[in-house]
C-alpha cells in the first residue's frame, strides 16, 4: 500500500509539473519535450509498479513493457535535454535527432519480444527475467542516449553564463543524482545481484529530477508560474472531481449489480450516458475552478479602464516635465502594483539625460549604455525580461541585475532599428507574478499617451527658457524676411520677362546658323579639308549648346506662366541616347575621354516627351565630358527590370562636394568646383532636367563623390507609362 502511493504522489507531482511547463507556452519545443518526459515517466513508474503486482497478463509481458517505456523515456530524456533551457531542434540538433529517433524506432520494439528477455525464473518468491542477446543492445541505447543528453547538458553549461548557468548547474546535478538512483536500482541490481528490492521505489528517484527543474523555473524566472500554476490547478482539480464522482456511480451501479455475471445492453448504454455527462459536466466545472483559481492566485487584479482614467486625468492636469512624470509613474506603479516605474528620457540640447520615477532604481551608466544597445536589437517595443531568450542573455543578465521586469521604448512609429528618445521602465511585481497580455496591452497604450505627453512638455521647457526674446525675434526676422522676399519676387518677375524676351530673339538666328553648319558640314558646300570640318564640327557642337540653353530658359519660362506641357509619344530610350552619343562622340575623343554606351537590344517603349527627355539625356552626357578631365572614361547605360526603365550617365571626373549636393538640382545653382572649371554655365541644366522627369511621374538619380565622379541618371515606371494598345509604336 506504501508502494502504491508513493506511485500515486509521484505521478500526481509530474503530471503537475509538466502542465505548468506546457500551459505556459504550447508552441514551444522545450515545454512539449518537457511535458513528453513527465508523462514518460508517469506510463514508466505505472507499469514498472504493475510488472512488480501483476493482475492481468503475465508477469513477462510486463517486464518486457517496463524495458519498452524505459526506451522511450530514454528518447524523450535525450530529446529534452538537447532542446533544454531554449534551442531549436529543427535548426541546432537536426541529424542527432534523426538518428535518435530512427534507432529507437528499430530498438524499442525489440524489448517486447524474446530477443530481449527470452523469458522468467523463479527461485522462491523471486521472480527474475532471463536476459537475452538484445539487451546488450538495449542497454547500449541507453548509455549513448542519456550519455549523449548529460554531455549536452555539460556544453552548454561551459557556454551559458549568469541565469541560465545557474540553471543548468542544479538541472546537471538532478541529472546525476536522478540517473544514478534509477539505473541502480532498476538495471544493476536486478540484472547483476537478482535484487528487485527498489524496483517499486523508483518513480520516486524521478522527483528529484523534477523538483529541481521545478526549482529552476520559480527561481530563475523562466515561465509566467503562476498562471499556469492557477491554470493547472484548475485542471487538475476538475479532472479529480469528475473521476471521484464519475467512479463513485460506477460503483455504486457494480454493487447493485454485483450478482450478474455481464452487463446488458441496458447497462452499457447507461456507462456510454455517463461517459458523455461527464465530458458535457467538465467544462462548465473546469470554468468554476478557473475561478476559485484567479481569486487566490490573482489578488493584483486591476480596472483597466479605471486605470486609463487614472493616467488621463493626470496626464491633463501636468505640463511640468517633473511633476508629470511622478504624477504619471506614481499612478502606473499603484496599478501595476511593480516594485518601481521610471521613465527614461534621452538628452537634449536643453538637458541631460534624466531618470525620473517613484520607487527604487539605480542603474548604472554601464547597464544604461548595455540596455540601449541590446534593446535595439531585439527590434521589439516591448521587452518582458522572463520572456527574453537565449539569444538575448547579456539583455537579460541586466534587466535582472537591476529587477526590471518590462521595459517599453517610447519613440515616434515603428521602426525599432533605432534607439529610443524614451524608455518606460517597471520592476518586478510585488506579488511576484509576471506581466501578463493584458499589462504589456495597457503599458503599449499608456507609453504610446506618456510620449506625446513627454514631448509636449519638453517643448514647453524649451519656450519657457527662450520666451523673453523669441517673439521678438521672430517678428524682426519675419518683417526682414517679407521686405526681402518682395523684392526677390520683383527681380525674378523681371529677370523672367527678359529670359522669354531674350530667348524668343536668339532662338531663330541660331537655329538658322546651326543649320548652314550642318550643310557645310556634309559636304553641301564643297569638301572640306580635315581641320575645317574639326572647327566646323567644335562650332556646331557649341551651337547645339546654345540651343539647349535657349531650350531651358524658355522652360523656365513656361513653368513660372504655367505653359510647360508634356507632349507625350511612344518613345525608346535607347535610341534617343544613341542620337545624342553621336553627336558628342567627337567631342569626347578631343578631350581623349572614352565614351561608352551600352545599348540594349530591345527596350520597352514609354509615353516620354521625346524633345524633352532628349534634352535631359544630352544635359548628363554633356556635363559628364565637359567635368571629366583628359583621359577619364564615361560609361552611358539604358536597362530595364521587370517595373522600371533607367538611364544612367556614370563618370570619374570632378564629382560635387558633399555640401554643394543638396541644393544641385535647384534653379541657376552651381556647385564651387563646377564654376570654377566652368564659368559660363548658367546653372538651368540640372533644374529643368529634375522639372522634366518629375512631371513625366519619374525619379532622379544621382550620386557623386568630390574627385571621384558622379552619376547622373532617372527611372521610369513602365506601368505608369506604358504604351497603350490603340496607339502604333
Amino acid at each position: 500500500m506504501l508502494e502504491f502511493l508513493v506511485l500515486l504522489f509521484t505521478a500526481f507531482a509530474n503530471l503537475f509539473l509538466g502542465l505548468i511547463v506546457f500551459i505556459k507556452n504550447p508552441k514551444s519545443s522545450t515545454n512539449k519535450l518537457f511535458l513528453l518526459l513527465t508523462t514518460s515517466f508517469i506510463v514508466w513508474s505505472f507499469v514498472n509498479y504493475i510488472s512488480v503486482h501483476p493482475v492481468i497478463f503475465s508477469q513477462l509481458t510486463w517486464i518486457r513493457l517496463v524495458l519498452f517505456c524505459g526506451g522511450v523515456l530514454n528518447l524523450s530524456v535525450f530529446l529534452t535535454f538537447l532542446a533544454f533551457p531554449d534551442y531549436s531542434l529543427r535548426l541546432n540538433y537536426k541529424k542527432p535527432v534523426i538518428w535518435a529517433t530512427l534507432t529507437s524506432a528499430i530498438i524499442i520494439p525489440l524489448t517486447l519480444t524474446p530477443l530481449v528477455f527470452s523469458g522468467i525464473k523463479v527461485e522462491g518468491d523471486s521472480v527474475q527475467p532471463v536476459p537475452n542477446v538484445g539487451i546488450g543492445l538495449f542497454l547500449l541505447q541507453t548509455i549513448i542516449l542519456i550519455g549523449a543528453s548529460f554531455f549536452s547538458i555539460i556544453a552548454k553549461y561551459r557556454r551559458a553564463k549568469g541565469a541560465e548557468r545557474n540553471q543548468l548547474r542544479l538541472v546537471l546535478l538532478a541529472i546525476i543524482g536522478t540517473f544514478t538512483l534509477i539505473v541502480l536500482a532498476n538495471f544493476l541490481l536486478v540484472i547483476l545481484f537478482n535484487f528487485t528490492g527498489l524496483v517499486p521505489f523508483g518513480p520516486a528517484f524521478t522527483l528529484i529530477f523534477s523538483t529541481a527543474m521545478a526549482y529552476a523555473i520559480v527561481r530563475h524566472k523562466l515561465f509566467d508560474i503562476k498562471r499556469a500554476v492557477a491554470r493547472s490547478v484548475a485542471y487538475l482539480l476538475s479532472l479529480g472531481l469528475m473521476g471521484i464522482l464519475y467512479g463513485a456511480v460506477i460503483y455504486a451501479v457494480s454493487l447493485l449489480l454485483s450478482g450478474r455475471g455481464q452487463f446488458d445492453n441496458a447497462e452499457r448504454g447507461f456507462y456510454i450516458f455517463l461517459a458523455l455527462l461527464s465530458a458535457l459536466l467538465f467544462t462548465p466545472i473546469k470554468k468554476f475552478f478557473d475561478r476559485f483559481t484567479n481569486r487566490i492566485f490573482y489578488r493584483d487584479a486591476y480596472d483597466p479602464q479605471q486605470f486609463l482614467n487614472d493616467l488621463n486625468s493626470t496626464v491633463v492636469e501636468n505640463i511640468e516635465l517633473g511633476i508629470l512624470l511622478r504624477h504619471t509613474t506614481q499612478v502606473i506603479q499603484q496599478n501595476i502594483k511593480s516594485d518601481f516605474c521610471y521613465v527614461k528620457i534621452k538628452a537634449t540640447p536643453t538637458a541631460g539625460e534624466r531618470l525620473i520615477g517613484n520607487g527604487r532604481l539605480e542603474l548604472s551608466e554601464e547597464d544604461s549604455r548595455i540596455m540601449k544597445e541590446e534593446l535595439i536589437k531585439t527590434g521589439t517595443k516591448t521587452v518582458i525580461t522572463d520572456e527574453l531568450g537565449s539569444d538575448f542573455k547579456l539583455l537579460k543578465e541586466v534587466l535582472f541585475r537591476n529587477n526590471i521586469g518590462m521595459l517599453i521604448r517610447m519613440m515616434p512609429g515603428s521602426d525599432m532599428s533605432k534607439e529610443a528618445m524614451y524608455y518606460l521602465i517597471l520592476g518586478d511585481k510585488k506579488s511576484g507574478n509576471v506581466y501578463d497580455k493584458q499589462d504589456v496591452r495597457i503599458m503599449e497604450i499608456i507609453g504610446d499617451e506618456l510620449l506625446i505627453a513627454i514631448q509636449n512638455s519638453i517643448r514647453f521647457e524649451e519656450i519657457q527658457q527662450f520666451n523673453v526674446t523669441l517673439q521678438q525675434k521672430v517678428n524682426d526676422a519675419t518683417a526682414k524676411l517679407q521686405r526681402t522676399n518682395k523684392k526677390l519676387r520683383e527681380l525674378d518677375e523681371t529677370k523672367d520677362e527678359f529670359i522669354s524676351m531674350a530667348s524668343h530673339q536668339l532662338r531663330t538666328p541660331l537655329t538658322s546658323a546651326k543649320g548652314y553648319m550642318s550643310m557645310v558640314i556634309e559636304g553641301d558646300a564643297g569638301k572640306l579639308n580635315k581641320q575645317q570640318t574639326s572647327l566646323l564640327n567644335q562650332a556646331f557642337v557649341s551651337s547645339q549648346r546654345m540651343v539647349y540653353l535657349i531650350a531651358d530658359l524658355l522652360n523656365v519660362s513656361r513653368l513660372k506662366t504655367g505653359k510647360f506641357v508634356i507632349d507625350a509619344h511612344p518613345t525608346d530610350l535607347s535610341e534617343i541616347t544613341r542620337g545624342e552619343m553621336d553627336q558628342l562622340t567627337e567631342t569626347a575623343k578631343l578631350k581623349k575621354i572614352e565614351l561608352k554606351y551600352d545599348r540594349p537590344k530591345n527596350l520597352t517603349k514609354l509615353m516620354l516627351d521625346e524633345t524633352k527627355v532628349r534634352q535631359v539625356i544630352m544635359n548628363f552626357i554633356d556635363n559628364a565630358v565637359y567635368y571629366t578631365p583628359s583621359g577619364g572614361q564615361i560609361k552611358v547605360e539604358v536597362k530595364e527590370d521587370e517595373g522600371h526603365v533607367y538611364f544612367t550617365v556614370r563618370d570619374n571626373g570632378l564629382g560635387v562636394p558633399k555640401e554643394d549636393q543638396k541644393h544641385l538640382f535647384t534653379k541657376f545653382f552651381r556647385a564651387t568646383n563646377a564654376r570654377n572649371a566652368r564659368p559660363d554655365g548658367t546653372g538651368l541644366g540640372l533644374f529643368m532636367a529634375k522639372k522634366v522627369v518629375d512631371a513625366q511621374g519619374g525619379t532622379i538619380l544621382f550620386e557623386s563623390t568630390e574627385g571621384k565622379g558622379s552619376l547622373f541618371g532617372f527611372s521610369f515606371d513602365k506601368k505608369k507609362l506604358a504604351v497603350p494598345d490603340n496607339i502604333e509604336t
